[in-house]
């Protein structure tokens, strides 16, 4: 296994089927969160400049097209119909667009984590990749089916993540030290998260909480 941080210049971010004729069919996960988690994956390739191909069916088939919440993010960056093919890579126009990243590591991230996702990922690590699932930015008709799923492409190779270690790893990059954009994704994607940090630290200023040390955190 590579253990080498995950880099934008080695990752490609893999969309698969965000459509919105699936998202009211969606059980394990909470709609809502399942978005915005989608749309943090989205704005993590984004920001951080990592290869993104983006996928989906036919927008006339009854699946219709990708959520507005991500077609916000990606802009006008194509998205590669495909005819068929639960595997992407099956797809002539899917394969070459991931190839012509020039990047090995695939992050995987759509719907349904036991159909066309999984079937992706395997296709990946088929075709010579490194393969990861981004867990809670995938869902299926059941907490069951997304389980099962996760455990068949980890036994068989394929990493899982979250789209906030994704970004966290990013960051890691020398040249984003100092940048902003893990912060703006916990502001617009991470709400809870942000407003946690704010209560702290409004707590130290006002001198009701200790800022953290290694004793009091218990390191």
């Amino acid at each position: 296994m590579n253990l080498a941080p995950l880099s934008p210049d080695d990752t490609t971010v893999v969309l698969v089927d965000y459509a919105v004729g699936f998202a009211n069919l969606l059980r394990s996960h909470d709609l809502r969160e399942h978005i915005a988690n989608v749309a943090g994956l989205a704005r993590t390739a984004t920001a951080y400049g990592s290869g993104l191909v983006v996928t989906n069916g036919e927008a006339s088939k009854p699946s219709g097209p990708l959520y507005p919440e991500l077609l916000e993010v990606i802009g006008d960056r194509p998205v590669i119909e495909r005819t068929t093919a639960f595997n992407s890579f099956l797809d002539p126009a899917f394969a070459e667009a991931v190839r012509a990243t020039g990047r090995r590591r695939l992050v995987i991230g759509g719907i349904a984590t036991d159909g066309c996702v999984l079937q992706t990922a395997l296709g990946a690590l088929r075709e010579g990749y490194e393969a990861y699932v981004v867990v809670d930015a995938t869902a299926s008709l059941s907490r069951e089916a997304h389980d099962a799923a996760v455990q068949r492409m980890a036994m068989s190779g394929v990493v899982p993540v979250t789209w906030w270690s994704l970004a966290a790893e990013f960051q890691l990059e020398p040249r984003f030290a100092d940048a902003p954009y893990r912060a703006q994704l916990m502001s617009e994607f991470q709400p809870a998260m942000t407003m946690a940090g704010r209560t702290f630290f409004a707590g130290v200023h006002q001198g009701r909480l200790a800022p953290a040390t290694a004793s009091n955190a218990g390191v």
